[in-house]
């Protein structure tokens, strides 16, 4: 696909919905600056304060992120999201215009872009990170739809990048293994993650690991912050809140971090006995690259993260509880005592950047 592209300099772009999209990125950029590659970030907000922190000498390029807000109730999701509609069709057109500019003025030679879907030209090859081929829906009429509005945008690029694993024994179930693919080749190239597993002793008993978009993400703060003191040992509580200085009250057990930068976030990792989180899929590849126990809360209404949550219980890779449903002492010492068995999963090596560039 790439074969007599000259690539020299490349742009990736993480969607802002959450933090895990950018935190995937990590790994990419970093391979393609150990394969020697120029790299430049296009991003706003808080995954523009993180990458930012994670690689200080690279360009980053302000570009404006969906900015989706969730309900604050699971119910309410769905119209939430179709309010902003207009917004994100928008902002869709707009960065397409403003990438059509940027390859011309920062003479990029190749776009990668994660679940960005306005991030591609005729110009120059550009790739599409993605896992949700299916996006899941309540109904299954508006799931196809979704599918084939999915479809149409990833098919403007020149392949798809999925970070998983192809056959039977993958993370993503569905969503990553429809039973159409898209036109354009699509390449599994194993999980991604930031994090790499260390033989250290555990310090805290509990890890409360928070993430994604407002206001779902203070609601479930707020729902754990009055529970955690009654826990017996240490716990830590790290936001997901990278731009911001706000202090927290917490109990006298709990050590906050409003965010911590990739090395100190896998020593606390590892250090946790077990972990409570999201079930956003960036958060689950880090698990499993951890071979961490985990209590995995999904985000309410947000079907891809509530179907992640039934299939990893189900198979007993991790314990799920849903955020209305939540007791933390007796789901805590029922998730201790579960057998875990996560599969020792293939990850993404910046050797594999190579093939993937030169064979699409």
């Amino acid at each position: 696909m790439f074969e007599n592209i000259n690539i020299r300099r490349v742009l990736i772009a993480p969607l802002d919905w959450g933090l895990g999209h950018a935190t995937r990125c990590i790994p990419i950029i970093h391979a393609l600056l150990a394969q020697g590659y120029e790299v430049v970030i296009a991003a706003d907000g808080a995954p523009a304060v993180l990458l930012a922190k994670e690689f200080p000498s690279i360009t980053i390029l302000p570009l404006r992120g969906y900015k989706i807000q969730y309900a604050k109730t699971g119910a309410g999701l769905f119209w939430q999201l179709l309010k902003q509609l207009p917004r994100i069709v928008q902002t869709i057109s707009t960065e397409n215009a403003w990438l059509q500019k940027i390859i011309v003025t920062e003479k990029i030679d190749l776009v990668i872009s994660d679940n960005r879907f306005g991030l591609h030209t005729k110009l120059v090859p550009c790739v599409f990170i993605t896992h949700q081929l299916t996006i899941k829906a309540p109904i299954v009429w508006v799931e196809k739809i979704l599918q084939k509005i999915n479809y149409y945008f990833i098919n403007q690029y020149s392949a798809c990048w999925v970070p998983d694993i192809a056959g039977d024994i993958n993370l993503a179930g569905v969503l990553s293994h429809p039973t159409v693919l898209p036109k354009i080749p699509i390449k599994y190239i194993g999980l991604l993650s930031r994090v790499e597993n260390k033989k250290i002793a555990i310090e805290f008993q509990y890890c409360f690991l928070l993430s994604g978009p407002e206001p779902q993400r203070t609601l479930l703060e707020k729902k754990l912050v009055t529970s955690i003191g009654s826990l017996p040992g240490k716990a830590l509580l790290v936001r997901g809140l990278p731009d911001s200085n706000k202090e927290l009250m917490a109990p006298l057990n709990t050590t906050v971090y409003n965010h911590l930068p990739t090395d100190q976030l896998t020593e606390m990792l590892c250090a946790s006995e077990i972990v409570i989180c999201r079930s956003g899929y960036s958060t689950i590849m880090e698990l499993v690259r951890l071979q961490k126990k985990a209590v995995l809360i999904p985000t309410p209404g947000q079907t891809e993260q509530v179907y992640l949550a039934k299939k990893l219980a189900t198979t007993n890779w991790f314990y799920s509880v849903e955020q209305n449903a939540l007791n933390l002492s007796t789901q805590l010492n029922e998730a201790m005592l579960q057998l875990y068995s996560i599969p020792d999963f293939y990850f993404f090596h910046s050797n594999d950047l190579p093939a993937l560039l030169h064979k699409g």
